[in-house]
């Protein structure tokens, strides 16, 4: 995703103790002295209690990566990391590597709820992205491929007077297909060179989000 040339010169930035009965010996009292008690009958032990048996755990569904036959099933929602909850340098880092995995779901699935959550609608580079997912998971078409994962992300955690800072993310996606609704391929793209991208994330009512989103060059 591009927007506008950024440069990244300046800034860088997880007892069942089986009680024994006891039987105790009981005195017994009569008129003109006491005789040893006899001792009492072992009482009779009550119904033995069933063990509880324990609850069988729910399956989980199990993920499967589109392919051919259909789009992907069971796509895990990524989890917001605690450390990126922070106004620190770790948070930021954390939230961006965060949002590239809500991107990547967003590919996956066609459901951009998540990354929406956390992107400015100012983004542009943002927009196109989710216009060509949008479009490409509508009316029975999918997408295969497409995952993000991101080798590398980096920050000085320099606030900027617009109130951003900027990670720098190294992103890798895997190739893309795009299918038809009748499970025939309308393109093919070959894998992507690696993408040096430079996120502009602010930091609000103790959450962070992405305000745009820059190729670094250079």
């Amino acid at each position: 995703m591009t927007s506008r040339t950024a440069h990244f010169g300046r800034h860088r930035r997880i007892c069942a103790v089986l009680a024994a009965l006891l039987i105790l010996p009981v005195a017994a009292c009569t008129g003109g002295g006491t005789t040893p008690g006899a001792t009492a009958a072992p009482e009779s032990p009550g119904p033995t209690a069933s063990p509880t048996p324990s609850a069988t755990p729910t399956p989980t569904a199990s993920y499967k990566p589109a392919d051919a036959s259909g789009r992907a099933e069971n796509v895990p929602v990524p989890v917001l990391p605690e450390a990126a909850k922070a106004e620190t340098k770790e948070g930021a880092i954390a939230f961006a590597a965060y949002w590239f995995s809500l991107l990547s779901y967003g590919y996956e699935t066609g459901d951009l709820a998540p990354l929406e959550a956390v992107t400015s609608p100012a983004c542009g580079p943002c927009e196109k992205a989710k216009s060509v997912i949008r479009a490409w998971h509508a009316e029975g078409r999918w997408l295969i491929g497409g995952k993000i994962t991101t080798p590398s992300v980096s920050s000085e955690f320099i606030r900027d007077e617009d109130s951003t800072y900027q990670v720098a993310v190294q992103a890798q996606q895997t190739p893309l297909t795009y299918m038809r609704q009748d499970a025939s391929v309308a393109r093919s793209d070959p894998q992507p060179d690696d993408t040096g991208n430079l996120l502009f994330v602010t930091y609000s009512d103790g959450a962070w989000a992405v305000a745009d989103v820059g190729r670094i060059v250079g």
